[in-house]
């Protein structure tokens, strides 16, 4: 019986875990949401208390401050995709086959991750300057090393142009790929693949014809 009575509250408290888990994935969401649109200054506690439905106290009890919030919401969106840049680069495949794997790895990271990028586009700066906010620092040296390394690669192999600069590139690239999330609707006509295939036809093959298309037409 005593058994029996160890499992139920066992059972009780993962339970319960799961149940905080699960709201305060919820209360991230919508806070996301809101530091994405409105951006993180404007966005106050009680703003996020209201779209959730719970008193400005109550959301303490989830998360200890606006900061906190933001911090896991950024957290998760760039451990992932510099994971995914880490493991792209790693591969070592040519170069521009690595550099369409990374343009499509960060278009696709919106289908999970839109609001945080908007965020990380918009506020990521400012947040930049408070100690909780060091790495977002490192995780910009990060992603233009990965776009720079594979831009330099890609010049030695020949399958770039040698007049390319690759850190004024890659701020091209950046604006191009990132920007993206400002506007991208979720079920749109346009889906994340459909418009990472049409960027990295503009990206590495330009939009004016080839003289001998031209030819052709």
């Amino acid at each position: 019986m005593a058994q029996r009575s160890k499992q139920s509250a066992a059972q009780g408290a993962r339970n319960g875990r799961g149940a905080e888990s699960r709201r305060q994935a919820e209360v991230l969401q919508l806070a996301a949401g809101l530091f994405a649109r409105d951006g993180y200054n404007a966005t106050t506690v009680r703003d996020i208390a209201d779209a959730a439905g719970i008193l400005s106290g109550s959301l303490y009890h989830h998360f200890r401050s606006k900061e906190a919030m933001a911090d896991a919401i950024l957290r998760a969106f760039l451990d992932e995709i510099l994971g995914r840049y880490d493991e792209i680069v790693a591969a070592g495949g040519p170069a521009r086959e690595t550099f369409e794997a990374l343009a499509t790895a960060s278009l696709l990271a919106m289908e999970h991750h839109q609001e945080a990028i908007v965020i990380y586009q918009n506020d990521g700066r400012h947040l930049a300057q408070l100690e909780r906010f060091a790495y977002l620092a490192e995780a910009g040296r990060r992603f233009e090393q990965a776009w720079v390394g594979v831009l330099e690669r890609g010049i030695e192999e020949g399958e770039f142009r040698r007049s390319l600069d690759p850190r004024l590139t890659y701020r091209f690239i950046r604006a191009t790929l990132w920007t993206v999330a400002r506007w991208y609707r979720p079920g749109g006509a346009l889906g994340a693949d459909a418009i990472a295939e049409q960027y990295l036809s503009i990206l590495l093959d330009g939009i004016a014809r080839s003289k001998k298309k031209k030819a052709k037409d």
